[in-house]
């Protein structure tokens, strides 16, 4: 897989707001900074901005030169079925991605459970997930369960969305699925 042929090289048109991968630090980048676009996926951008990796979310796309991703309100379902939401939430789950790796997260193998809860008196649905990392000192972590989260929070009917980290079992190169392992090149 030659990743070379999918960077774009952009000036950045306004400043905006990133974070610094792998630690996860909030910084901002400046108004006409050359980026280069390494990773465009699941509603997200990984650049390299002067020699460094960062996370920019899709709603500030405009700032690469690109189309928004659409800021929709959500939509009640008090008819959702927990079949539904937990379809949804899978879907969600595979919208996310390692800033560092283009393979999304159920792939990687960082998903150990998605449960779909009823709330109290029928209104509505409780997501919980509990994920890991490929490694335990990675400081995207809280950006990455936020970023769950917040696509969790975001299904019709979901009222309630948590995300746990967790360690323990420690992910390994197995919990990848066949698929991942053949994007990556990892046998």
């Amino acid at each position: 897989m030659d990743l070379q042929e999918n960077r774009e090289q952009v000036t950045l048109a306004r400043e905006v707001e990133a974070a610094l991968v792998p630690v996860g630090d909030r910084v901002t980048l400046k108004a006409g900074e050359r980026a280069t676009i390494t990773q465009a996926l699941g509603g997200s951008y990984t650049v390299v901005v002067g020699g460094n990796m960062f996370r920019i979310d899709g709603k500030d796309a405009d700032a690469l030169g690109k189309q928004p991703l659409a800021q929709h309100g959500k939509q009640a379902d008090a008819t959702a079925t927990r079949d539904a939401v937990e379809e949804s939430a899978w879907e969600a789950l595979r919208s996310c991605y390692d800033p560092e790796i283009p393979v999304n997260i159920v792939e990687l193998g960082l998903i150990y459970e998605c449960a779909v809860l009823p709330l109290e008196g029928g209104a509505g649905w409780r997501v919980q997930v509990q994920m890991t990392l490929t490694a335990p000192g990675c400081g995207m972590g809280d950006f990455l369960s936020r970023e769950v989260e917040h696509k969790l929070a975001a299904i019709p009917g979901v009222e309630q969305a948590a995300v746990e980290l967790v360690w323990e079992p420690p992910w390994s190169r197995e919990r990848m699925s066949e698929a991942a392992r053949l994007e990556l090149g990892v046998f």
